[in-house]
């Protein structure tokens, strides 16, 4: 008398050829899911009707090359992304001289795969190989030049594929939306590559290559900038802030920048003495014009050092607290940022997103709605509020700003809004 399929040994040949003549897919799927399971039969399984027992195959890591080959071509997104999550998860084991006929079809199938017609598969494969040292470069290249940001923009912005001529070329053949941007954000961006993204015309990517303090930008290029930063102030905050500021660019943007970013210049303590010198006369020749106010609130524009009124509790202290005492909620936020109190809305959001200050004044100053979004979205708050936040908080125009998907969910998806983040050094919640 034969055993039941049910209580049959995958890893026993004879009882795994049984099992994989099974009507019943979950049978077959036992065999396809073993770690010890037969080469051949794993081939043949490859074919099965069932996606689920196609899955198993693609997941398993004893699954020959040949049938991910075949998996490649599956009907089934679901599991064509699981298969790219696994040959990705094989780069680093490559080595960097001749491959081998295995290692061949595992180029041979990752190229596959990053053709797929699923922007899910390929955006799958763009983030298991966006910081890999040894990913093949003709593969990267193909990803990094992908018309859809959620592929292009990991590797735009992590890969150490990527050369200089690479991102240069990118650059000139006018990317994807949002894909200079990435680049924008990419450790350690040469000065090439800087000058390039400043002649781009697109505010938000010059937004992030300002905000992003590895970027090395020449003087002539940061001159550059700041002769057309009048008509773009989402500018300003970032160039008040770059580290290094030559003294000529401090008193070019003491000329213009809003009151609030000329206290922001005064409290810097690394301007050489020129640099504060002509920023104090910078400020004086506005005083004098009635551009800005001499006296009166918070910041003595006359004074060489800032005068400041300290408050009984900072808004991190107090975001801190009445997040600890449970009180920190979206009406609390939203009456601040109805009263205009932007200091403690940001230690709010910082509070309950647990990002730290530095990281939420960045995302607030390069005014991007994805990004003002997608921190809302992490501090837990409304999509309602997001807008708000957008609007009065980021300063966003209304027709740059994102609107709720039915009224009032979030219009990008979570895996979106967690890219999002990364871009300013923002991991997931453990």
């Amino acid at each position: 008398m034969s055993r039941a399929p049910t209580t049959l040994d995958p890893s026993d040949f004879n009882a795994a050829k049984t099992m994989v003549q099974s009507p019943d897919p979950a049978v077959r799927r036992r065999v396809a899911e073993h770690p010890q399971a037969r080469a051949e039969l794993l081939y043949y399984l490859a074919a099965d009707a069932a996606p689920e027992v196609r899955q198993a195959i693609a997941t398993n890591a004893g699954t020959p090359r040949q049938a991910d080959l075949l998996l490649a071509a599956d009907a089934d997104q679901h599991v064509r992304g699981s298969l790219a999550r696994k040959v990705a998860g094989l780069v680093p084991d490559l080595p960097e001289g001749q491959f081998s006929q295995i290692e061949k079809m595992t180029i041979e199938c990752l190229e596959t795969l990053a053709r797929d017609q699923a922007t899910e598969v390929r955006a799958i494969l763009a983030d298991a190989l966006k910081d890999l040292p040894n990913a093949p470069h003709a593969l990267i290249n193909a990803l990094a030049r992908d018309v859809e940001l959620s592929v292009c923009g990991p590797v735009l912005q992590h890969s150490p594929i990527l050369t200089e001529e690479d991102l240069l070329d990118i650059i000139m053949m006018g990317p994807v939306a949002g894909a200079l941007s990435a680049i924008a954000w990419r450790r350690d961006v040469s000065p090439s590559v800087a000058d390039a993204i400043a002649r781009s015309d697109d505010e938000a990517a010059v937004t992030a290559l300002l905000a992003n303090p590895s970027a090395q930008i020449r003087e002539e290029t940061l001159d550059r900038i700041i002769d057309d930063a009048p008509r773009h102030e989402p500018w300003h905050g970032p160039l008040v802030r770059r580290p290094k500021l030559p003294a000529r660019a401090v008193a070019r943007l003491a000329s213009f920048v809003a009151d609030n970013l000329l206290k922001v210049l005064q409290q810097r303590d690394d301007l050489d003495p020129e640099a504060a010198r002509r920023l104090a006369d910078a400020v004086r020749e506005r005083v004098a014009s009635g551009e800005v106010k001499p006296r009166g609130g918070p910041v003595d524009l006359w004074a060489d050092e800032v005068v400041e009124e300290k408050p009984a509790e900072r808004p991190t202290d107090r975001a801190a607290r009445l997040n600890k005492e449970g009180k920190l909620t979206e009406k609390l936020l939203d009456g601040s940022l109805s009263e205009g109190d932007r200091a403690f809305v940001m230690a709010g959001l910082g509070e309950l997103a647990s990002v730290p200050l530095g990281t939420v004044d960045r995302i607030i100053t390069t005014h991007s709605p994805r990004a003002v979004t997608a921190l809302v979205w992490r501090a837990g708050l409304s999509m309602r509020f997001a807008k708000q936040a957008q609007l009065r908080l980021a300063q966003i125009p209304p027709k740059s700003a994102l609107n709720a998907r039915d009224g009032v969910h979030f219009p990008m998806s979570e895996d979106e809004m967690r890219w999002q983040l990364e871009f300013f050094g923002v991991e997931d919640k453990k």
